[in-house]
């Protein structure tokens, strides 16, 4: 099995802040969100509070959007061309995703790619409400094991360092920088 990170690893950007955006300027009522986000995102940055505590308040602005559903398959709809080539010319039927961003939008992009396995952070789309831990980290290794207790992974590929601990347990690992690979 190979596994991947989506941000921007075989998704050109990051998908969440992307979708963020997106809600600002297509549901305009998520702007009632934006002194919250600026801060908490002020307290991020001074490491006041943690990176959990800000994207909890984040995603409180979904609490302004009543058609999430269809506003989350119009973003990934129109967002299919930030899927990276590399990954299209490899992709396999087994091919697995874990993500920090949210698993509700992570769902809908794989979805539309043929996906059929994908992990990331349990999020609300009503309410922004997390459930459970933020999947980054040591806890994606956790939810993997949890998913396939004997599950080997053959080629892990991340453009971020946090995810030492998924390459620790893979055969191979390659960072991705763009449309890079370069081994772990």
């Amino acid at each position: 099995m190979n596994v991947f990170d989506f941000d921007n690893t075989i998704y050109r950007g990051d998908s969440t802040f992307g979708f963020v955006l997106y809600l600002y300027t297509h549901r305009p009522l998520t702007l009632l969100s934006v002194p919250r986000t600026a801060l908490t995102g002020l307290f991020y940055g001074l490491r006041i509070i943690p990176k959990l505590t800000f994207k909890k308040n984040l995603y409180h602005m979904f609490v302004f959007v009543k058609d999430m559903d269809q506003v989350t398959e119009e973003y990934t709809s129109s967002h299919l061309d930030h899927i990276k080539q590399w990954y299209k010319d490899m992709q396999k039927e087994d091919d697995l995703v874990i993500s920090a961003s949210p698993e509700f939008l992570i769902g809908s992009f794989c979805r539309k790619i043929g996906i059929r396995d994908y992990m990331a952070s349990i999020v609300d789309p009503y309410t922004g409400r997390y459930d459970g831990e933020n999947c980054h980290g040591k806890e994606k290794v956790r939810r993997f094991y949890e998913r396939y207790p004997a599950g080997k992974i053959g080629k892990f590929y991340s453009d971020s360092r946090s995810d030492t601990p998924l390459a620790e347990i893979s055969e191979e690992a390659w960072l991705v920088k763009g449309d890079e690979l370069i081994k772990w």
